[in-house]
């Protein structure tokens, strides 16, 4: 399922908890895909807390607790990591990572913990939703096999990799349009890992951010910048998205476009996904100023002169996403619209 679908899923069982019908969620995936991330975005988005439990560093007694005795009986302290309603909040999500690395003894233990929501005399807080993760058997993670007994414990999402929903979330948080651009240039590499070889550094959601980070700190030093962007991403797209930067110096003005004066667009198809992208962001950075509907506007009628009429509908696709309806409400949009009907109609 793709992370825009699987975000509303996480969505709704943590706000069925209230309700008495949160179902434990198992999200698989291979390594770098965002599924940790997701979590913590749905944490975010009702600004609650995130125990975030690493079975695979655990001992059964860590979940447990250690015995002590109380006249004739023995009783368990309850570990300080387990979710608390004083300590943590009424509400807040218990994130079971890296559960597919657990240990068979500690997965046992887990059992009450996920179903039934305590551990003993340990009871989860009502307010609590339970997610975990893990990768698959063939991601060459350490993996175990996951016991039917924790698997029926569990609704499982399988996550998959959308350039989409990626994209919106890389304008969402500042990554630098350049990485966008060449990722709408070559999607194929948002996600390329091949397990059977088992590669140190590769292409994936989580990689591209560390080679976001990696312009940020080494552009003014190229005789580094495409070793670290290879470190992120792996030799090859290390390589070209490192190309890909140094052709942008052929990019037109965007100050110009923004204006709305007359500039050619790019016959280089590589430089048309980074003008689009950089639009895009343009777009995003004027909401909430006072010409935002004529930055829209001018850069609506840009879209109009892509030779190939697609770039446009990706590029104002990403606007709506980022900006929402309010780009409807600028005259050029229908006009723009009515240029690229027979695009959505009949291509």
């Amino acid at each position: 399922m793709r992370p825009a679908q699987l975000l509303s899923v996480l969505n709704r069982e943590f706000t069925s908890t209230r309700e008495g019908y949160h179902t434990p969620v198992m999200l698989w995936g291979p390594p770098g895909v965002g599924k940790s991330q997701m979590v913590a975005q749905i944490a975010a988005r009702h600004r609650v807390a995130v125990t975030d439990i690493r079975l695979s560093q655990m001992e059964p007694s860590d979940l447990r607790g250690i015995p002590f005795r109380v006249g004739e009986h023995v009783e368990w302290a309850v570990p300080a990591l387990l979710p608390d309603k004083e300590r943590h909040g009424p509400q807040g999500i218990l994130f079971l990572d890296e559960i597919t690395s657990a240990p068979p003894a500690v997965s046992a233990a887990a059992y009450q913990l996920i179903l039934d929501r305590r551990l003993g005399a340990y009871q989860v807080p009502e307010g609590w939703a339970i997610f975990a993760a893990g990768n698959r058997q063939g991601d060459r993670g350490v993996t175990y096999t996951m016991p039917a007994p924790l698997a029926n414990r569990f609704s499982h999402f399988e996550v998959e990799t959308n350039l989409d929903d990626w994209a919106t979330w890389a304008y969402a948080n500042d990554i630098d349009e350049r990485v966008i651009a060449f990722l709408r240039f070559r999607p194929e590499l948002l996600f390329d890992f091949d397990p059977a070889h088992n590669p140190v550094a590769f292409p994936s959601p989580r990689s591209w951010e560390f080679a976001h980070r990696g312009l940020q700190k080494f552009e003014g030093h190229p005789e580094l910048l495409q070793g670290t962007l290879q470190a992120c991403v792996g030799p090859a797209a290390g390589v070209e998205l490192h190309a890909f930067i140094k052709s942008l110096d052929k990019m037109p003005d965007l100050d110009r476009i923004v204006a709305g004066e007359e500039v050619p667009v790019p016959k280089e198809i590589d430089l048309q996904y980074a003008v689009a992208a950089a639009l895009v962001g343009r777009a995003i950075r004027s909401r909430g100023s006072d010409d935002n509907r004529r930055v829209y506007g001018h850069i609506l009628d840009y879209a109009r002169r892509f030779p190939q009429r697609e770039m446009g509908v990706m590029m104002v696709s990403d606007m709506h996403r980022a900006i929402g309806q309010a780009l409807f409400e600028v005259p050029q949009f229908a006009q723009w619209a009515q240029s690229i009907s027979d695009v959505v109609l009949y291509e």
